[in-house]
């Protein structure tokens, strides 16, 4: 099974419309169009699941670059999602004590420079 990465995707576009885009050239497992969690709305990419490797490969073939829905699409093998790790992180940034830095107005004030010119 191949997960593709569709790219470029009209904000309009809805699950029917990719599984008839990506159907003459195998079974499609799953499709997820990926929406703002906030809005709801499309975020503009999805990813496709096909059934077999060769069928993926000949969709990525074919439609990369291809016009749907009046935008060239960007598709290529979807890249595993890295491992993200739950729960407190140790030794993070962070500053603490007494900051230094800045104005020292506890000398008192400053004598008059004299011109540099």
């Amino acid at each position: 099974m191949k997960n593709l990465f569709v790219g470029n995707l009209a904000f309009s576009t809805t699950e029917d419309a990719l599984r008839e885009l990506f159907s003459p050239f195998g079974e499609v497992q799953q499709i997820r169009i990926m929406t703002d969690r906030d809005t709801g709305k499309s975020r503009g990419f999805a990813f496709v699941e096909m059934v077999q490797d060769d069928a993926a490969a000949k969709a990525i073939a074919t439609l990369n670059g291809k016009e749907f829905g009046g935008r060239a699409l960007t598709i290529n093998e979807a890249r595993p999602r890295p491992e993200r790790s739950g729960g407190f992180r140790p030794g993070g940034g962070g500053f603490g004590g007494k900051r230094r830095g800045g104005r020292d107005d506890s000398r008192g004030p400053r004598a008059p420079r004299e011109p540099r010119w």
